[in-house]
Formats: C-alpha cells, sequence, structure tokens
C-alpha cells in the first residue's frame, strides 16, 4: 500500500508541471501590459516601471519567467502580486470560502444524488422513476448561470428563505449557492446511481441472496448498494476537483469572496503568479481526492488490493 501511495504522488509531478505550464502560458498570451493595468489610466513613473519589470522578470522570454516561478514554487514560494502582496496571503484568505462552498455542493450532491438514484432504481420501470429520469434531465438542460439567477430571486428575494449574497449568515449563506453549484452534478449522479444498482439488483448473487429469504432492505443496502458505489465513489472524487473549479460563476452571481472571484480578477489583471498559484493548489486538491478514491476502494470491495 505504501509503495502505491509513494508511485501515485511521484506521477502527480509530471501532472502539476503540466498545469502550471499550460496556465501560466495561457496567462502570458494574454494582451496587454500588467503594469499598466495594474496602474489603470494612472500615469506611472517609467523609472519605477522599468524596476517593477525586472523585478518580475517580465522582460524576460517566457520560458525564463516560467522557470524561476516553479524553482520558487517547489520551495514553498508562490510569489507576490504586482503589489507585493504574498500569493499565501490572497489565497489563505480566499480558499476557506471555496473549500465551505464545494463541501457543502458536495454533500447536497451525495445526499439528494444517491438518494434519488436509489429511489429511482428500486421503482424501475414506473411512473416514479421516469419523473426522476426527466427531472434530472431538465436539471442538467439549464445552465447554471440561470438555475443561479432564478433560484436567487424566487427563493432569496421573493420567499427570503435563503441569502442571497455574501456570507454574512454563517452556515445558511451556502446552502442556495451550494445547490446551484450541485445541480448538475446532483443530476447525472443520480443518473449514475440508478443505473449502477439497477444492473447490480440483475446480479446472480442478488438472486441469490432474495431466494434464501434475506430481508430486501438487507439486500439492497448491504449487498447491493455496497458493491454499486464503487463508480459513485469515483464521481464524487472527480468531481471534488470539479466543484471548486466551476466556483468562479456561483461566486459571482451570489458575491461570494471565494478563489472565483480571486481568479477572474487576477486574469484580469495577468497576475501569472496568483492565477497559476490557485490552479496549481485546485490541482494538488484533485489528484489527492483521487487517491483517497483509490485507497476506498480497497475498503467497498475487499477483493481490491494494491501492490
Amino acid at each position: 500500500m505504501s509503495r502505491y501511495i509513494i508511485r501515485r504522488l511521484i506521477q502527480a509531478i509530471p501532472v502539476l508541471l503540466g498545469a502550471t505550464l499550460l496556465i501560466y502560458a495561457i496567462v502570458f498570451a494574454l494582451p496587454g501590459d500588467p503594469i499598466a493595468a495594474l496602474m489603470g489610466e494612472k500615469r506611472m513613473d517609467p523609472t519605477l516601471v522599468t524596476i517593477m519589470r525586472e523585478q518580475y522578470h517580465l522582460n524576460d522570454p517566457f520560458l525564463v519567467q516560467y522557470w524561476y516561478y516553479i524553482v520558487g514554487l517547489f520551495g514553498g514560494d508562490f510569489g507576490t502580486t504586482f503589489a507585493g502582496v504574498p500569493v499565501t496571503d490572497i489565497m489563505a484568505g480566499k480558499f476557506q470560502v471555496t473549500i465551505n462552498l464545494a463541501m457543502t455542493a458536495l454533500v447536497m450532491e451525495a445526499v439528494i444524488g444517491v438518494g434519488l438514484g436509489l429511489y429511482a432504481a428500486l421503482r424501475h420501470g414506473r411512473a416514479q422513476d421516469s419523473m426522476v429520469l426527466a427531472s434530472t434531465l431538465v436539471l442538467i438542460s439549464i445552465p447554471t448561470l440561470v438555475t443561479g439567477f432564478v433560484l436567487q430571486l424566487l427563493l432569496g428575494v421573493k420567499v427570503g428563505l435563503f441569502p442571497v449574497a455574501g456570507v454574512t449568515d454563517g452556515w445558511r449563506s451556502y446552502l442556495l449557492p451550494g445547490f446551484v453549484l450541485a445541480g448538475t452534478s446532483i443530476a447525472y449522479l443520480t443518473r449514475l446511481t440508478r443505473t449502477s444498482l439497477v444492473e447490480t439488483l440483475r446480479a446472480d448473487y442478488i438472486r441469490t441472496a432474495v431466494a434464501k429469504g434475506l430481508p430486501r432492505r438487507r439486500v439492497v443496502g448491504r449487498h447491493a448498494l455496497r458493491n454499486a458505489l464503487i463508480p459513485l465513489i469515483t464521481y464524487l472524487g472527480a468531481d471534488l476537483g470539479t466543484l471548486m473549479g466551476g466556483a468562479v460563476i456561483t461566486e459571482t452571481i451570489f458575491n461570494l469572496p471565494g478563489i472565483g472571484q480571486q481568479l477572474f480578477s487576477s486574469v484580469y489583471l495577468r497576475e501569472q503568479s496568483v492565477v497559476v498559484g490557485i490552479v496549481t493548489v485546485l490541482v494538488l486538491i484533485y489528484i489527492l481526492a483521487n487517491l483517497i478514491v483509490d485507497l476506498l476502494y480497497a475498503v467497498l470491495d475487499p477483493r481490491i488490493r494494491y501492490e
């Protein structure tokens, strides 16, 4: 097991390098001067501009700039913004909001998605099954931007059940944006749960358990659902990174001060260090989540072993 974990962590290094190189290249290719974008319409002393361009290696070729950044990154230094603020300080204040939002969305996705999928699978071929499939199709078809504004207007403004902006109401501030962020994932997980469980319920060992007279609740909960959970855990692990990366739109709609808003403004200002720093942390979270998912396979299915 330990050799497997070490091997997976070593394999993550080229993934991390490739992701940072790609994002750094995209930000580097953006038109405009980042120093001019920092000052806006104000005129800046040419001497100070020259000093800043030398300080941040803006006069160097792309690969040289990337080399300076990646050396600092592996030394634990995520760099500083053009205003002189350490990137780690910016991310420390923003990541907590996005993590709270993503975890709220993930819990909603797991509870609602698995619950609806289980409900539909146990009523396979009936009207309830068709209703669940139709509702998930509608949820997939509506863009997140539309869902966010509609629910914000109806449940936040008209009914007043949830706050419509900011994080001033504690955990209640994350409920509505969490559902909006998880909406499409809930629909996909519901369909995946239904399909996986229907196929599992047709297996020979399930028919044998039923023939032995085991209660239906035990057959479904202990035998069928446990084996059906393997693809669901895979999906949830991969979707954690998607939820955190997709928080840009949701945080903008609900005015949440997370990394989504910070990422948007940093791209506009061409703050390479901030953009690449955020993406690097997101890639690390994605890799760690997938590693945990792989290790959970052995818990769900004892037949799986790692060499």
